[in-house]
């Protein structure tokens, strides 16, 4: 009970502390103030919820077959986990696996990426201040292969828990078979977003924006295979590509503001080569394609929409990671589940329809981790959250996280 209060006060010092916390972020990351703030919420729910999950920690007593024999299952805490963080969303991907660690009674090693320390180092000092004893939950900042390398090896270290690419998670994974070192891992996606004949184009549109551009496409869940209707499409991306027009495009402190940059120059540059390559491949560019006017520094891309894309183009195969949007159509429904199941990674996938027939039978054939159905919301402290295929295993939050 102790462990739980301790990991209830550090949510409620994070909402406490929410606009340090998302200024952090848009420094670090570019997203805009607004995205910032919602981030942080989110990382203060997982706490909450783990706070609240640290006191149903139950073993298990089972009826034994043989005379004077008892049964019991106890659940014990693995040891040091070495937490491995991301940019694109440092303090809800720290929050998943510190808070999880610390309820069940393990101390945690943070390594967040070296372009956003700040605002985990933030949430360290939060943690601090919560009570979390000295030496508990630890950060490392500096070159990553460097340091995941003397992680893994440690025999200190007992479990890894990653959120990156598949590249990555390879290596790691590697690394980790010597020791039979347990690791969770929830690495890259290449989200379908399928909608079928029969729902509200308008409303379907203004999902689509906020799944597709949060954090201006940089989330390893953002739709990123567009799969419509044939009856559908015209009116779908008439509307898709007015309202992408519209998005406000700035530095994220700035009021208003609903895309900032890009968050590396390396990011920008694989944007650029990417559009480059589905432009040479026969995709016709509806609006974006380059950087916009009037932003001379920074890494600002337009968001961009593609016309005319087949299914073995680079960009239905390559996980694009920002605000790219190639758009194909389906003619049936047997056909577009093969063709959203036909890729080696498998993380999120959105399915928009008003029948609740086709909408539970797509949930259930979908190859990817988690589907979400007439909702831009993919992941919520509640409800545990991963992939599968080349997306990795194990997962993170709810009851089984």
């Amino acid at each position: 009970w102790k462990r739980a209060s301790i990991i209830r006060k550090i949510a409620d010092l994070i909402r406490k502390k929410k606009e340090v916390l998302a200024k952090w972020l848009t420094l670090e990351v570019g997203k805009p103030l607004t995205e910032g703030l919602g981030e942080v919420s989110g990382a203060a729910d997982i706490f909450e919820w783990n706070a609240e999950e640290t006191k149903r920690i139950y073993g298990q007593t089972i009826e034994s077959r043989f005379e004077n024999t008892r049964m019991h299952v106890y659940y014990q805490p693995v040891g040091v986990v070495a937490a491995l963080v991301p940019w694109n969303f440092p303090t809800v991907l720290a929050s998943r696996k510190i808070s999880t660690a610390l309820a069940a009674g393990c101390s945690v090693i943070c390594k967040p990426d070296v372009i956003t320390p700040g605002c985990v180092m933030e949430m360290m000092d939060i943690m601090n201040e919560a009570g979390v004893p000295a030496g508990v939950v630890n950060l490392l900042s500096g070159d990553p292969a460097s340091i995941s390398s003397q992680l893994i090896s440690s025999d200190i270290v007992k479990k890894i828990s990653i959120t990156g690419s598949t590249r990555v998670g390879k290596l790691i994974l590697k690394q980790a078979a010597d020791k039979v070192q347990r690791v969770t891992m929830e690495l890259s996606g290449h989200s379908p977003f399928i909608v079928f004949d029969d729902v509200d184009i308008q409303k379907v549109v203004e999902m689509a924006i906020a799944a597709k551009f949060r954090n201006n496409g940089q989330v390893c869940i953002s739709p990123s295979r567009f799969y419509i209707h044939e009856n559908k499409k015209d009116e779908f991306t008439k509307s898709f590509v007015e309202k992408t027009k519209k998005l406000k495009i700035g530095n994220g402190l700035d009021k208003g503001v609903q895309l900032g940059p890009m968050t590396t120059k390396k990011r920008l540059n694989e944007i650029e080569e990417l559009v480059e390559k589905t432009k040479q491949e026969g995709a016709q560019i509806l609006c974006g394609g380059k950087r916009p006017a009037g932003f001379n520094k920074g890494y600002f891309y337009e968001p961009t929409v593609f016309d005319n894309v087949k299914d073995n183009f680079t960009i239905m195969r390559q996980e694009p990671f920002g605000p790219l949007v190639p758009i194909t159509t389906f003619k049936d429904y047997d056909e577009v589940i093969e063709r959203a199941n036909n890729h080696e990674l498998g993380l999120a996938s959105y399915v928009y329809t008003n029948s609740m027939e086709k909408a539970h039978k797509t949930s259930e054939l979908m190859e990817t981790g988690v589907v979400a159905v007439n909702t831009p919301i993919v992941t919520v402290a509640e409800a545990p959250f991963g992939g599968i295929k080349q997306t990795g295993y194990g997962r993170e939050g709810g009851s089984m996280g």
